[in-house]
């Protein structure tokens, strides 16, 4: 079970490293000066931020509902 959990944050981890490499800088700065004037990329971000939290949250009930069942 930790040899799963180690897989599944390195794999995250990586993918993270990935996305923030992703755009060049200079092909977004108009959209991006757009959202931080208005305040919303404040929100997307939160938005973003709850999403993945409880993603994370629900994989990690279910891994607990798995391992009792599997000791039963």
């Amino acid at each position: 079970m930790n040899q799963i959990k180690r897989i599944a944050i390195a794999l995250l981890l990586g993918f993270m490293h990935l996305a923030a490499f992703a755009q060049d800088a200079s092909t977004n700065e108009a959209s991006n000066d757009l959202m931080r004037s208005n305040g919303k990329i404040f929100l997307v971000m939160t938005i973003v931020v709850v999403l993945i939290a409880g993603l994370l949250l629900y994989l990690i009930s279910i891994d607990r509902k798995i391992s009792k069942l599997e000791k039963k």
